[in-house]
């Protein structure tokens, strides 16, 4: 799975995440930082990368609908974590079933990881 890792995810994630199995790489090594949402958002999907953000903009399933892009997770940790986020970030993505949320909206928390997913067509 390839992940995108948004300017507001430690730096400090990605060797992390790699070490799980993750190709990963960072809108912040691709001189993408301050960049609009928009360029952020087609340099993840032009590469076919799971973006991984706390900005909310992404949540938005109307606008980016599940099953319908390369998937996005928005990390929802109160202020007293952030100094954690990577340590988060290596437990979400050492569960299971991370590799399964290809293609999904994903939201984390402290105590839950929500998971939506594409609506299949019906055969």
């Amino acid at each position: 799975m390839k992940l995108k890792l948004d300017e507001n995810i430690p730096r400090s994630a990605a060797p992390r995440l790699a070490a799980l199995g993750y190709d990963v790489d960072t809108v912040l090594d691709e001189q993408l930082g301050g960049r609009s949402d928009e360029d952020v958002w087609a340099a993840a999907q032009a590469e076919g990368r799971f973006l991984v953000t706390q900005d909310l903009d992404f949540s938005d399933t109307r606008k980016f609908e599940p099953g319908k892009h390369a998937g996005v997770l928005i990390v929802r940790l109160p202020d007293s974590e952030q100094w954690r986020v990577g340590d988060h970030l290596v437990g979400w993505f050492s569960a299971p079933d991370a590799r399964t949320w290809e293609r999904c909206m994903v939201a984390a928390t402290l105590h839950k990881v929500r998971v939506v997913r594409g609506v299949t067509p019906e055969r």
